[in-house]
């Protein structure tokens, strides 16, 4: 990948610039071109896609994607420690690298970037999870984006794909199979990070839907599925009781059992429990 882009190794960028990773900023870099070359591909056909990436470090996945063929990236960086380093990708790329000094909580990218746009980062572990809620629940469906294709921890990647009866389907699960397909196409050690995370990790990939797959409100089903999971061993006549008074009722007009455990209820069944709730 050097040879390709005629950039210098990560390790040697890495070292030239002081860049130790943060634990406080969730960092933990991907030194391997040849891996993030197949994460970028591992997105789609870039060309003729902006793309925007969040957290690019170093820019093992910046590079990447640009040399796989995307029109432009948008990086949201929040270390001001990289930003020479990114500098010296765009300069190389001229026009084709946009970067952002911030945090990517608090940006709005819509006027940087044409639509509909990929997202694709290795996230940072301590906001992941939030930026991947944000951006399965828009106000409107189709979202701005085509295709979301993020690394996670390994366990957080086995949520977002995870089925009913799993012990590991919960709420990420619902909100990114509802809307979104999802499935993990990469598999990584911690060896192939500086430094090592105790963890696995794994590049999950989510292509929108036209449409979601049943009718409902996305910060009402995102409310109901969060309390119904926030006790898992409680039946869902208990753990539901917040949400409304007479929960049995609309659990019985919903057709789901108020003794079921939420790691049981299907999507499908959320979402027609979610419309019962919004039409109290």
């Amino acid at each position: 990948m050097a040879a390709i882009d005629g950039l210098p190794p990560l390790r040697d960028v890495i070292r030239d610039h002081e860049l130790v990773a943060k634990k406080q900023l969730g960092q933990n870099f991907l030194l391997d071109l040849n891996l993030t070359a197949k994460i970028a591909r591992s997105a789609g056909a870039l060309e003729g896609h902006d793309v925007l990436e969040v957290g690019p470090g170093p820019g093992g996945l910046t590079r990447g994607l640009l040399a796989e063929g995307a029109r432009k990236v948008l990086a949201i960086e929040k270390d001001p420690r990289c930003m020479p380093v990114l500098a010296e990708i765009a300069a190389h790329y001229p026009g084709r690298l946009e970067v952002i000094n911030g945090d990517a909580l608090e940006v709005d990218v819509s006027t940087h970037l044409r639509t509909p746009y990929k997202i694709a980062a290795n996230l940072p572990y301590n906001v992941g999870t939030e930026l991947l809620v944000r951006w399965l629940t828009p106000k409107e469906w189709p979202p701005q984006w085509d295709s979301l294709t993020l690394m996670f921890q390994r366990e957080v990647a086995e949520r977002i794909v995870a089925q009913p009866g799993d012990n590991h389907y919960g709420r990420l699960a619902i909100l990114a199979q509802w809307r979104t397909t999802a499935r993990i196409v990469m598999s990584l050690p911690p060896e192939a990070f500086t430094p090592a995370p105790k963890v696995h990790s794994a590049v999950v990939h989510l292509k929108a839907l036209p449409e979601p797959r049943y009718p409902a409100d996305a910060k009402t089903l995102s409310r109901v599925v969060a309390a119904g999971f926030n006790q898992r061993r409680k039946m869902l006549r208990a753990s539901l009781k917040s949400v409304a008074p007479d929960i049995e009722a609309k659990l019985d007009a919903a057709g789901i059992p108020p003794t079921q455990r939420a790691e049981r209820v299907t999507i499908e069944e959320w979402c027609r429990l979610s419309r019962i709730i919004d039409a109290r």
